[in-house]
This record gives C-alpha cells, structure tokens and sequence, in this order.
C-alpha cells in the first residue's frame, strides 16, 4: 500500500493504462479486460487488473494536470515497480489540418511547467517517450487503419489562458502539433526510474478551426476506443 493506492505489491500488472478520467478507468476495465480486479478506489481514483489478450494489464485513473498524475505514476512505479505505463486522454490540435477525431502519439513534450524547477539541473531537460514505444504504437495505428500523427506535444499548466491562439502558433511554428497537461511529468518520471512511458491523446478541438461542428456522441466513442484499443496492443506487443 502506498499513500494514495490501496493495492497491495502483485495487485498491478507491469503494465499499465493510465486515462485522466477514473471513470474511464472503469470503462476499460469493464469493457476490455478479462476478469478485472478493482484495487484502487482511494479519493475515487479508480484502479483494476485484468488480463488482455492472455496479458495481465492494469488501468488507473490519474487526474488532471502535472502535480496529480506525478503521484500516481511515481508511486506506481516506486511502490509497485510498474515498468511500463502508457496515459492516454484527450489534447488540443495546434496544427491546422490536425482535426477533432485523429490521434496523436507524442514523442516528445515541451513544456510551460515549472515542474523541473525541482530537479536542480543545471540546464533544461528534454522530456521524451521511449522509442520502442513510440515506434510499436505507429505500426500498429497504421494495422489498425488508425489515422495517428506522430509528433511533439506541449504540456500547459493551464486550460484557458489569454491568446491561446498566437500562443498556439508560436509552438507549431517549431513543430508542435498539440497541447495536453500532463505527459512532462510522466516522461520525467519515466527517464529518472528508467521506466517505458508513452502519451496517446485524442484531439478533441481545433484552435485554429474552432466553428468545427463537434463530433456526435457515437463518433467520439469510437475515437476513444479506438484510442484505447491502440494503447492495449501496444502495451502488450512484444
């Protein structure tokens, strides 16, 4: 037991699915895994393990933004030794023609974050997936007929800020295609335990296309799903 998980050590698997939302949690775990345990339901950040496709897989709620999934995947990985720990949630295109639907698999985040304040270097840290992980969940989106965009993300303190639209074209001047709040902490973690760690988000607005009419209901389920099915194979994939 750690101080916000209420599992015991063999509870999680290895690896690991982590939505922002706990009830999206839920519904993976009802939905897509085999025989799933409930081992967390502390502060309502729900937590179970189940098996997919034959492989023990956990998924757990984090929250939002940087200082509440820094607990939760800290503590998965320190308390638990979690080796591989994939977020998946939704993002902001930045890009003109990344639209609402498509998915985004972020090999490196930039950040606004004060967050590595905190580690004292003398420099400024680069935050990145693991590669292995990055190239498995590019393969199997093109498997899967996914339309996926590999590309730099930034990771935002905040949601709404004033001129988000010239802020957004600064950042996709040099190549970011969209805006999320939490894969800095992740990927920080990931690099100091020497963990595999991974961002997969489903863009959900356009900055630049905001009169977008939204997707129905049905077509955002699906994206989500697809979005999920994508982070399972690649957990799994050897």
């Amino acid at each position: 037991m750690s101080d916000h998980i209420n599992a015991k050590k063999g509870d999680i698997a290895e690896r690991i699915l982590l939505p922002g939302d706990p009830l999206r949690a839920k519904y993976i775990a009802e939905n897509y895994l085999e025989n799933p345990v409930c081992f967390n339901e502390v502060r309502g950040m729900y937590g179970y393990t189940g098996t997919y496709k034959g492989v023990p897989v956990s998924v757990m709620g984090t929250g939002m933004g940087v200082p509440s999934i820094h607990i939760y995947a800290r503590e998965l990985m320190t308390e638990y030794d979690v080796q591989t720990l994939i977020r998946i949630g939704t993002a902001g295109s930045y890009e003109p023609d990344l639209n609402v639907g498509e998915l985004v698999i972020s090999q490196g985040c930039c950040y606004t974050s004060s967050f590595m304040d905190y580690a004292n270097l003398q420099g400024t840290f680069s935050a990145v997936a693991d590669y292995e992980l990055v190239h498995k969940a590019s393969v199997i989106a093109k498997e899967m007929g996914v339309p996926a965009r590999v590309g730099l993300t930034v990771c935002n303190d905040l949601l709404y800020f004033d001129n988000k639209p010239e802020i957004a074209k600064q950042w996709n001047k040099y190549g970011v295609v969209a805006s999320e709040q939490e894969a800095v902490a992740l990927y920080a973690l990931g690099s100091q335990f020497r963990r595999k760690t991974l961002t997969i988000m489903n863009i959900v607005m356009n900055i630049f296309n905001p009169d977008r009419v939204p997707l129905s209901q049905e077509a955002r389920e699906k994206e989500l799903d697809d979005m999920i099915k994508l982070a399972l194979e690649t957990a799994i994939r050897e």
